[in-house]
């Protein structure tokens, strides 16, 4: 927590808090949050009570989604998230079986964009992601119009 010479556009105060687990600069004056989602370049980790190891911070994914933490455990996929996990697994199939019913490129980027969209409602929840693959490349090959049987 360090405080660097930026004025508040708000109050005129100069003692601006940067909170780097949080992401954010906020006036101690008036309290106003002058940024938001600051990017850091630093790695810092945490111990929980029952000894495990965390790591503080946002991660920004190359999709430009951004969770809320870099991983609450290192248990699944390295610090990745559920969600991320996810689609890397949705993907990894979707592709998969597209080329076996040889879809074009086309088709298999609009079927991953249904599965995003269906991780991102959490239609996801309580279903294989085989049978929301299915589903994403049926949709697909009746909105295209490409006549295949799944």
């Amino acid at each position: 927590m360090s405080s660097k010479t930026v004025v508040c556009p708000h109050c005129g105060g100069t003692d601006v808090d940067f909170d780097q687990a949080r992401g954010n600069a906020v006036c101690e004056s008036c309290g106003s949050v002058l940024e938001d989602n600051i990017i850091v370049s630093e790695v810092n980790f945490a111990e929980n009570s029952l000894g495990g190891t965390s790591v503080i911070g946002q991660f920004v994914s190359s999709e430009g989604g951004k969770s809320h933490t870099l991983g609450g455990s290192f248990h699944h996929g390295f610090g990745k998230e559920s969600r991320a996990i996810t689609l890397q697994n949705g993907k990894r199939t979707i592709q998969g079986l597209g080329g076996q019913l040889k879809l074009n490129s086309h088709c298999i980027d609009t079927a991953y964009n249904f599965f995003k969209m269906a991780v991102s409602k959490k239609l996801t929840r309580g279903r294989k992601t085989t049978h929301i693959v299915a589903a994403c490349l049926y949709l697909v090959c009746r909105t295209e119009g490409t006549p295949r049987i799944l």
